[in-house]
């Protein structure tokens, strides 16, 4: 880590009047964890170009070291990546024989896993300046060689950073939840243990931040929980058992009635209390794989699922025990969702994929009455990232790298179709009038 210099270099960044943007301005400006200030993609405040390609409209590219699929997140003129970097070596503290190898695909095998890592990697977390791109500090936070193969689309850098403007805490599931300030010194690591996800294909869920407590995630094939860890020392404050197989959604923080509840999505939704862990009610109808995370609009929240079927509910959030089936259940949709990409609600509409396809479907997310029926976007293929919305456009991003533009409305109108040339499975970040992507090898951050 290269702490000292930069230390001072990034003092000079923030106080001396070089950061683009104070804490003291709109949210717009701040984009604090991997879905926006909405924790749903949209920001109205926002307006991002509609149209750039690899030379046009990019403010800035540098290359990003290592892999990850975690989205930037950003404060104050500082953008935070995750990323795992392969050290081709075996750990220094063992010999080769002795690191665990397990057959491709983990217990059981899986198709689509890489083989088993017997490598050493480092798990880092980077600090870049929106200004320009250059690099503010990085931070090592653990080396490790990973307990499991993960898929071949995954990485081991798949979870985004959270903040506050006070510190970032960034989990890397298995090899650690970690807690720096905002100049990239390490304050606590917390370590829950190993996973053992489906298939062996990896891990992805980020955490959630509410006020003084981190929410970790930490659903597995066995002993599934969710973690509230104090945001000042690492410590837990409670732990649920769930009876959950291996998901990748981030909780939802919701205020409601006096009392604020974590929404979990999973073949069922689960509710809880922030402040014991108790669990409030719980849903079920959910499909196999759950990924996307819940999204909210008034006194309810929907969440959805895409794979080997589809499933969409929305619930009340004065729900109380099991409302499976029943009339609490404010509507439902099984035509159409998506397996894992997000949807994102803007004014009023639900906006989401098929499966993994680039059939953009819309919702009245109040009614669930369909708008838009599956309609596939042109050039629109394989899609792994998050849709994001702003200024009437709602933005959707291949894993090639091509992102189509429609406008906002009851129908479906393409504006724009933008190629990067490089895979993208990291969803985009709204940052005044710039949209921020990670693609497989660099940062793009892009601009009118």
């Amino acid at each position: 880590m290269r702490f000292d210099s930069v230390a001072i270099r990034l003092a000079l960044f923030v106080f001396a009047g070089l950061a683009p943007f104070a804490s003291v301005q709109a949210a717009e400006n701040n984009w604090a964890n991997w879905r926006g200030p909405n924790y749903d993609g949209s920001l109205e405040g926002a307006n991002p170009p509609l149209e750039w390609s690899d030379t046009q409209n990019i403010r800035w590219k540098v290359p990003v070291p290592g892999r990850g699929s975690g989205s930037p997140i950003v404060w104050d003129g500082q953008i935070i990546l995750l990323s795992a970097i392969d050290t081709g070596k075996p750990p220094a503290d063992a010999p080769v024989e002795a690191v665990p190898t397990e057959p491709a695909g983990g217990p059981g095998g899986g198709r689509g896993n890489r083989e088993a890592p017997t490598n050493e990697f480092e798990f880092i977390v980077l600090a870049y300046s929106l200004a320009d791109g250059s690099e503010l500090w990085r931070t090592t936070v653990n080396r490790a060689v990973p307990n499991e193969s993960g898929h071949q689309t995954n990485t081991f850098a798949s979870a985004s950073a959270v903040t506050d403007g006070k510190r970032i805490y960034a989990n890397f599931g298995s090899h650690g939840t970690y807690c720096l300030d905002m100049l990239g010194k390490v304050i606590w690591g917390k370590d829950l243990g190993d996973m053992r996800t489906r298939n062996s294909f990896g891990e992805g869920a980020s955490p959630a931040l509410v006020g003084d407590t981190l929410i970790v995630p930490w659903d597995q094939e066995e002993n599934s929980a969710i973690f509230a860890l104090n945001t000042s020392d690492g410590e837990i404050r409670w732990q649920q058992p769930r009876e959950e197989v291996t998901t990748w959604a981030t909780p939802l923080a919701v205020e409601f009635d006096g009392r604020t509840q974590i929404v979990t999505n999973g073949t069922q939704v689960r509710s809880y209390d922030l402040e014991s862990g108790e669990l409030l009610w719980s849903c079920g109808g959910q499909v196999t794989n759950p990924i996307p995370s819940p999204v909210r609009i008034d006194d309810f929240v929907i969440c959805m699922t895409g794979y080997r079927g589809n499933a969409i509910y929305a619930m009340p959030l004065d729900a109380k025990g099991d409302i499976s089936d029943s009339p609490q259940i404010r509507w439902f949709n099984r035509d159409a969702a998506p397996y894992v990409a997000s949807p994102t609600v803007y004014k009023g509409q639900l906006y989401f994929t098929k499966e993994r396809s680039g059939a953009v479907s819309s919702i009245d997310a109040r009614t669930g009455q369909v708008l838009i029926p599956p309609t596939r976007l042109t050039e629109i293929r394989d899609i792994y990232a998050s849709p994001v919305a702003a200024a009437d456009k709602i933005y959707f991003t291949s894993r090639d790298g091509v992102t189509t533009v429609i406008r906002h409305g009851a129908t479906l109108e393409e504006l724009a179709i933008n190629k990067l040339g490089e895979p993208v499975d990291a969803s985009p970040a709204l940052v005044g009038d710039q949209i921020l992507i990670r693609a497989a090898e660099h940062l793009y951050c892009i601009g009118e």
